[in-house]
C-alpha cells in the first residue's frame, strides 16, 4: 500500500485482506476467522498497536504449521505460530524453533525488564525472500532456506537460532522503540546482533555463541578495510542509502562496538540504562543520543568522546604485542601498541584481555597469565606479564572482547603453526586463526603458509561455526591469494588433504559431511574426481556418511565442473528431487558444464530473462564461474562484456537484484590469473566514464576493485 516509508511516522493499522479460498493470511494482528465471499476468503484484522510502516506485514499463501502459547512476564498469554509452505512443512522442525523462541522470550523480558509489547508472535518461512529475515511486529518472516530438508549441521542450527533471536530482540529495540531516522539503522541492527549472541550463549544450548560472534566479526573487519568504509553512524539521505548500508559495518562492526560499550559502562549499568530508554520511548521514536544519555546516567561515564572515536569515525586500528625479554628469559616488559591502520582513524579505547600460554611437560597448553585491561593510546603495558618466563604464545584480545586487527609476534606465530591443535578452547583458537587470516589478507603471511596452518587446524576443530569459517578461508586462499605459478600444485594438495581428512573424520559427524563438501569444492585432479564419483555412485562409502540429496548435488556439481558428469546425470538426479531447491541445483549444474556456447547462454539468460527467480539466477552464476580456477583465460572476453552490461543491469532490475548481479558477475576470479585482461584497470576506466552512475553502483565497483588489488598483491607475496 502507499506509504511514506519514514520510521518516525507511526500509526495503528487496520487491514482487510481478500485472498484465494484455502490460503492462510497473516499480519501484525492475530489472524481472524475468514469470511467467505464467492471464491475468496476475506480476513478482517483487528487494529494493531502503534508501529512504523516498515514493520507492517501481510503474508498470504498455502501455509501450514504449528501453534503453541507462552505466558509473558506480565501474565498475558502469547500465541505462537511457526509456518511454512505446505509443500515443505514436513521438514519444519517447529518444536526446536518454538523452544528457541521460548528461551528468547524469557531472556529478553528479563534483560529489558519489559514484557513482550505485541499481541502474538508468528514466524513464517517464505520462498524467494531477498533478505535473511525481517522483524515485522509479531509477524516475522524468514527465508525458507532455514527449513532444512536434509540433516543440518550444528553450525546451520546455531545460525538459525541466532537469526530467530535476532528478530525477537527487535520486538523491543526497533519495533517498540524505533529509530527517528534511518541514520540510526546501524543501532537497530547492531543491537539485535549483539543481543541475539548474548541470548544464544546464555539462554540456549548453543553455549559457544560468542565463537559464532567472532566468526561474524570477520565480515565487519573486511568491510571496514574497503575504500568505501564509513562511520557506524553513516549519513542516510534517502532509501538508496538505507539499502546500500545493510553491510558488515552496520551489523558486525556495530555489534562488536556495542559489546565494547557494555564492557566499558558495565553490564548492570548497561541494562539499567536500556530499561529506562525503552520505558521512556515505548511505541515512539528515539535517537542514539537518547540511548547514550541513559547509559551515561546509569554508569556515570562520559560517553561523548567514546562515541566520537567509535561511532563517528570510520576504519579500524591495529594492535600488536611488543615483548622485551631479560637474559634469563623472563619478561621485562609486555606492551600492546596501537596504530591507526585505516587512514584518519583515531586511536581508540578498548577493553580486552591479554594472555600468555605455554606447553607443560605433558604436552598440554596452559594459560600462564591473563589480564583484562583498558587499552588506550599508542601503548599500554600488561603488568601481569612482568617477571614471568616468556610464554610460548602471547595473545592480544584473548576472549575476543575487542574490535581491532590483531597481530601475533614472530615467536607466537611460529608456535601456532606447529601447535594449533593444542588450543582446546574454541574462542581462543578462533582468535588465533582470525589473526593469522588477517595477516594473510594484509600480505604479512604467504597464502600457502596459511593453508598449512588451516589444514592442520581442521581435523581437531570441534566448533562447527569455526570450522565453516576456516574452510571458507581455505577456499578463498586457494582461489584468490596463491601465486599463479603455485596455484595448480596448491589446489591439488589442498584437495588431496581435504579428501584424506574427510575419510578420517569421525563417523556420522558434521565435520565429516562438511569435509566431503569441501573436498568437492576443491577437487582438481583426476584422482580426486574419481573418488568423488565413487562416493556419488555408492561404489565407495564413508562409514556414517548420510549421502542425502543436498550432498549429492554438491558432489554432482563438482563432477560436472571437472568434466566427470553429463547432462544425463543432472537430469537423473533432478528427476528424484522435484522441488524448488532441486531445480535450482540442476540449474547450477547445467551452468557448470564446460563449453563456450554453454557459458554464453548462461550469461545471456541471467542478464536478460527477468522471469528467472533470483535464487535460480544466483545458482546459474555460481555454475557459470565453475572453471575459472583452472582455466581463467577462457573467461577473458567476459571482462569487457561485464562492463558493457553494467548500466543495463541497474536500469532493468530492482536494487537488491542489481546489487547481487553486479557483485556475482564481476570477474574478480580472473584478477592476477588471466594475464590477457586487467580487471582493475577496466573497473577504474568504467568509473571514470560513468561519473553519473548512482552512488550505490560506484560504491560496489570500487569495493570489487579493491578486492582485486588485494588479491594481486597477495599473489605477489606468495610468489616470494
Amino acid at each position: 500500500y502507499t506509504t511514506f516509508e519514514q520510521p518516525d511516522l507511526k500509526s495503528t493499522f487496520t487491514l482487510t485482506v481478500k485472498a484465494p479460498k484455502g490460503w492462510k493470511v497473516f499480519s501484525n494482528a492475530p489472524t481472524p476467522t475468514p469470511e467467505e465471499e464467492g471464491e475468496a476468503w476475506v480476513y478482517r484484522f483487528a487494529t494493531t498497536e502503534v508501529m512504523s510502516t516498515y514493520i507492517t506485514a501481510i503474508v498470504a499463501g498455502p501455509y501450514e504449521g504449528t501453534t503453541a502459547t507462552l505466558t509473558s512476564s506480565n501474565g498475558r498469554t502469547i500465541d505462537l505460530g511457526v509456518y511454512a509452505r505446505a509443500s515443505i512443512v514436513e521438514h519444519l522442525d517447529a518444536d526446536e524453533i518454538i523452544e528457541i523462541t521460548r528461551q528468547g522470550f524469557e531472556f529478553f523480558e528479563g534483560a529489558y525488564g519489559i514484557a513482550y509489547p505485541f499481541t502474538k508472535y508468528d514466524q513464517i518461512f517464505v520462498p524467494e525472500y531477498n533478505a535473511g529475515a525481517m522483524e515485522n511486529a509479531g509477524c516475522v518472516t524468514f527465508r525458507d532456506a532455514y527449513v532444512f530438508r536434509t540433516r543440518p549441521t550444528e553450525a546451520q542450527m546455531e545460525a538459525r537460532a541466532n537469526t530467530i533471536l535476532h528478530e525477537l530482540a527487535h520486538m523491543w529495540f526497533g519495533d517498540l522503540v524505533t529509530m527517528k531516522w534511518w541514520n540510526d539503522l546501524w543501532l537497530n541492527e547492531s543491537f539485535a546482533e549483539f543481543m541475539s549472541h548474548l541470548a544464544l550463549a546464555e539462554a540456549t544450548k548453543y553455549t559457544e555463541g560468542w565463537t559464532g560472534f567472532m566468526v561474524r566479526k570477520d565480515w565487519g573487519l573486511k568491510q571496514d578495510q574497503l575504500p568505501t568504509t564509513h562511520p557506524i553512524t553513516a549519513e542516510i539521505r534517502d532509501l538508496a542509502d538505507v539499502e546500500v548500508n545493510f553491510d558488515g559495518i552496520t551489523y558486525a562492526k556495530g555489534a562488536s562496538v556495542l559489546r565494547q560499550l557494555v564492557s566499558y559502562v558495565g553490564r548492570d549499568a548497561f541494562f539499567a540504562g536500556l530499561h529506562e530508554y525503552l520505558t521512556k520511548h515505548s511505541y515512539a521514536n528515539a535517537t542514539l543520543d537518547d540511548l547514550l544519555s541513559e547509559l551515561a546516567a546509569a554508569s556515570g561515564r562520559d560517553l561523548a568522546s567514546w562515541s566520537k572515536v567509535w561511532l563517528e569515525e570510520a576504519g579500524v586500528t591495529l594492535l600488536r604485542p611488543v615483548i622485551t625479554t631479560a637474559e634469563d628469559g623472563t619478561i621485562e616488559r609486555l606492551e600492546i601498541t596501537q596504530e591507526a591502520f585505516s587512514e584518519g582513524a583515531s586511536l581508540r579505547p578498548h577493553r580486552m584481555g591479554g594472555a600468555g600460554y605455554s606447553l607443560t611437560e605433558e604436552g598440554t597448553l596452559t594459560q600462564v597469565f591473563r589480564e583484562e585491561l583498558d587499552i588506550d593510546g599508542a601503548s599500554t603495558v600488561i603488568e601481569a606479564a612482568a617477571g614471568i618466563a616468556r610464554p610460548d604464545f602471547i595473545l592480544v584480545n584473548d576472549g575476543d572482547l575487542g574490535y581491532a586487527k590483531v597481530r601475533l609476534d614472530e615467536q607466537s606465530l611460529a608456535f601456532a603453526i606447529t601447535n594449533i591443535t593444542k588450543f582446546t578452547d574454541s574462542l581462543t583458537r578462533g582468535v588465533v586463526m582470525a589473526s593469522a587470516w588477517d595477516m594473510t589478507r594484509d600480505g604479512e603471511m604467504p597464502a600457502r603458509d596459511y593453508l598449512n596452518l588451516a589444514l592442520r587446524a581442521v581435523p581437531v576443530e570441534d566448533n562447527m561455526s569455526l570450522l565453516t569459517l576456516t574452510l571458507r578461508h581455505i577456499d578463498e586462499a586457494v582461489r584468490t591469494f596463491v601465486a599463479p605459478k603455485y596455484r595448480a600444485e596448491a589446489a591439488e594438495d589442498t584437495g588431496r588433504r581435504l579428501l584424506l581428512l574427510a575419510r578420517t573424520a569421525t563417523s556420522g559427524s558434521d565435520a565429516q559431511r562438511m569435509l566431503v563438501a569441501a573436498t568437492a569444492r576443491n577437487a582438481t585432479s583426476p584422482e580426486q574426481f574419481e573418488a568423488i564419483r565413487a562416493l556419488y555412485d555408492g561404489t565407495q562409502t564413508l562409514d556414517g556418511l548420510d549421502l542425502d540429496v543436498d550432498l549429492k548435488w554438491d558432489l554432482l556439481i563438482a563432477l560436472v565442473r571437472g568434466g566427470a558428469a553429463t547432462e544425463e546425470d543432472i537430469a537423473a538426479l533432478e528427476s528424484t528431487d522435484d522441488t524448488m531447491t532441486g531445480h535450482q541445483n540442476a540449474a547450477a549444474a547445467r551452468a557448470a558444464r564446460e563449453g563456450e556456447w554453454i557459458k554464453a547462454d548462461v550469461w545471456d539468460k541471467v542478464l536478460t530473462d527477468t522471469s528467472i527467480p533470483n535464487d535460480t539466477r544466483w545458482a546459474m552464476i555460481s555454475g557459470f564461474w565453475a572453471q575459472a580456477r583452472t582455466t581463467p583465460s577462457a573467461y577473458a572476453s567476459y571482462v569487457a562484456e561485464y562492463f558493457e552490461a553494467l548500466a543495463g543491469i541497474w536500469e532493468t532490475f530492482t536494487f537488491h537484484t542489481a546489487e547481487d548481479l553486479t557483485t556475482l558477475l564481476f570477474p574478480s576470479a580472473l584478477a592476477g590469473y588471466a594475464p590477457e585482461v586487467d580487471v582493475v584497470a577496466s573497473g577504474k576506466a568504467w568509473i571514470e566514464a560513468h561519473a553519473d552512475a548512482s552512488a550505490g553502483t560506484i560504491r560496489i565497483i570500487r569495493e570489487l576493485i579493491d578486492v582485486c588489488e588485494r588479491q594481486i598483491a597477495n599473489q605477489a607475496v606468495d610468489a616470494g
